[in-house]
């Protein structure tokens, strides 16, 4: 072989390495992120430059390697709190210790979905309100205040158990999802219905209500635990009648208010001795079932009337009286002569029931009194 032969081969074996250590060269400038060299001190970047928002880092964090030097403020906190790119900045002491910074870009970027905390499951009656999202929270890193919402279908007013989801979404449309069961559950305590004439009724831990009034007859009964006394719309209606009937010549009082539960199962308890218990159910509530323990009930009476809380008062002046007035302070005459049947008690023309001036002008009805079973389409009979 020649010597020229050789030579040539030799010169391309160089290049050849030229190129390898150049190109390796590059390779390792781009694939390690050198952003700063100067023959002394060099500094190397990870690959991932991207960080949450609000996510705690040092300046560190970033940095992959440094040789022949040192960074001066790797132990600075950095600013994360706003998205998008973030200027970070490097002090370089290199190893002959002169001094030197370079900068170098990160971006604040937001991919974490917010975090729903609330219960698996939840319960409520047919008919009550249920507030679905009363003990949900939504947390995010992004520190926004977001609320959750509820999907699904569901039927408060129908039996069942209910698939939902609680959905949240922050601004950066990073969305979550928490999967809960609604179970509506039937009890007689709690429920609703519709009367016969349409009016919407609602039993709420065993007391009734028909179209927001309170009842309470031989149909519809109060817990033994309800006991509110005598309310002061009572009070303070029947006063304003005291007065006016004062001024035409009347002394009218509150022979007999609010009972309890237990009070007046000792009183029909006693006429059922008396009396037996069909007699007794004529003109006597079954405990529970007695309108003077909503608190809205009264008899009347007057200091002139020797027969008081009987038929002796029927026929006198203030019977009539009060029937033709207690309307104009929210009463009603409770209990109509004729209406034995439909209202389940014979006529009392005494006892008083507060319902509010608007429903009392309705049932007045320009003297032609309507019984509350009739109006709202309701009856009145033990089961």
């Amino acid at each position: 072989m020649s010597r020229r032969s050789k030579k040539s081969k030799g010169n391309l074996f160089l290049i050849v390495i030229a190129i390898i250590v150049i190109l390796g060269g590059v390779g390792y400038i781009l694939y390690n992120k050198i952003i700063y060299s100067n023959n002394k001190a060099k500094v190397v970047l990870k690959d991932k430059l991207d960080v949450e928002i609000n996510e705690e880092v040092m300046l560190s964090t970033f940095i992959k390697e440094i040789k022949n030097g040192e960074i001066l403020n790797k132990d600075d906190k950095v600013d994360t709190s706003k998205l998008g790119k973030k200027k970070i900045k490097l002090d370089i002491k290199d190893k002959n210790n002169e001094s030197d910074n370079f900068s170098f870009d990160i971006n604040v970027i937001d991919k974490t979905s917010p975090k729903i905390e609330g219960k698996s499951e939840l319960s409520t009656y047919v008919g009550s309100k249920i507030d679905l999202l009363k003990d949900v929270k939504v947390s995010d890193n992004s520190l926004e205040e977001i609320s959750a919402k509820v999907t699904g279908e569901y039927d408060i007013n129908k039996a069942g158990e209910y698939k939902l989801k609680y959905e949240a979404s922050d601004s950066s449309n990073n969305k979550s999802e928490m999967d809960f069961v609604l179970k509506v559950i039937s009890d007689p305590n709690n429920r609703t219905f519709t009367t016969s004439k349409g009016f919407s009724g609602k039993v709420v831990n065993g007391v009734t209500y028909i179209d927001g009034y309170l009842i309470a007859n031989k149909t519809y009964n109060l817990p033994s635990s309800y006991g509110p006394g005598l309310l002061s719309s009572t009070r303070d209606a029947f006063n304003k009648m005291q007065g006016d009937a004062k001024a035409v010549g009347f002394n009218l009082y509150i022979g007999s208010g609010y009972r309890s539960y237990y009070d007046q199962k000792y009183i029909y308890n006693n006429y059922v001795a008396r009396d037996g218990q069909a007699a007794a159910d004529t003109y006597s509530a079954r405990a529970g079932h007695s309108e003077h323990q909503t608190g809205l009930a009264i008899d009347v009476c007057d200091y002139g009337v020797a027969a008081c809380v009987s038929s002796g008062f029927d026929n006198t002046a203030q019977a009539k009286w009060i029937s033709d007035n207690c309307y104009r302070y929210g009463f009603i005459l409770r209990y109509l002569k004729g209406k034995e049947s439909v209202t389940g008690y014979m006529y009392e023309s005494w006892h008083l029931r507060y319902v509010g001036v608007d429903l009392a002008t309705k049932l007045y009805n320009n003297g032609n009194w309507i019984a509350l079973e009739d109006y709202f389409g309701i009856d009145s009979k033990y089961s």
